[in-house]
């Protein structure tokens, strides 16, 4: 595949994401393990796509090869064209985890700001940026506090808000609202969408949520147990994700596109790959 320029605009019709023929193997003192097998998957620039199946499918290894934290065993990686390393070197993500991961001896305010520290941003830009994203995430009173000081949800909030900070053309995020309790979760998720929507950042969000990711989704890519391949995926039919809202958690095509996840899920462990839609009636 020829690689796109590491500068300037992305042409027309380049995946934000491009995952082919991925495996991935480790080696244990028991022998080989395969996490995950035959991949193949393509993520739209603004695209919304959800990784969600049983603990050990791999999900959050596949998050990982896209994210050069691993490489696969055979198959190739691509971000907006780019190899999934020179994606990383030019910071063409943003990136949250189950652990936040924050600077204990930084402060909330100082942690968000990181990313654009790092990359020259004005101090008055970095001060706006950080106010804004503070009071996205409910905690324009923890600018001054340290890590330490926080609960384990709000410290993954604080993540989630260094995520965003650089307004990155693709997130990719481990169950960022795990910690979250439940009233949390769902504003952080439409937040999340309202977000996605200003920015047309696309998105591959691991979830153990099946409401969560039906919710946020254009599409959910339904893996198998290990080794982990794509079973089948669902083209979430509820409208742009970028204009769902709270009352739609009430709407019965949101409960119609959960119960066939939840089918997917639980389905034929030999179904055969495919695309499917849930048809609104």
């Amino acid at each position: 595949m020829t690689e796109v320029p590491t500068t300037g605009p992305v042409p027309i019709g380049v995946p934000a994401v491009e995952v082919r023929g991925v495996d991935k193997t480790f080696s244990s003192k028991n022998g080989t393990v395969t996490a995950l097998e035959g991949i193949d998957l393509a993520v739209a620039p603004g695209e919304f796509v959800s990784l969600i199946g049983p603990s050990g499918c791999g999900k959050s290894t596949l998050l990982r090869l896209i994210a050069d934290l691993e490489a696969p065993s055979t198959g190739s990686v691509t971000v907006f064209g780019k190899t999934a390393r020179q994606a990383r070197i030019d910071q063409e993500y943003g990136i949250a985890f189950q652990q936040a991961g924050l600077l204990p001896w930084r402060t909330v305010r100082a942690n968000i700001e990181l990313p654009l520290e790092l990359h020259g941003a004005s101090r008055a830009e970095r001060t706006a940026r950080a106010t804004e994203l503070l009071e996205l995430v409910g905690l324009s009173d923890f600018g001054g506090s340290y890590p330490d000081q926080l609960s384990g949800g709000m410290q993954q909030r604080v993540a989630i808000a260094r995520a965003l900070a650089e307004r990155p053309r693709l997130l990719l995020m481990d169950e960022p609202f795990g910690a979250l309790d439940e009233m949390t979760r769902e504003r952080m998720q439409t937040e999340l969408v309202r977000i996605c929507g200003e920015t047309g950042a696309a998105v591959v969000f691991v979830t153990h949520s099946i409401p969560e990711a039906v919710f946020l989704s254009n599409r959910v890519v339904v893996m198998s147990p290990r080794p982990g391949r794509i079973r089948e995926v669902l083209a979430v039919d509820l409208g742009r994700a970028a204009d769902r809202r709270d009352d739609l958690r009430e709407d019965e095509h949101f409960f119609a596109n959960v119960s066939a996840v939840r089918e997917l899920l639980h389905g034929d462990q030999g179904a055969r790959p495919a695309v499917r839609g849930v048809e609104n009636r």
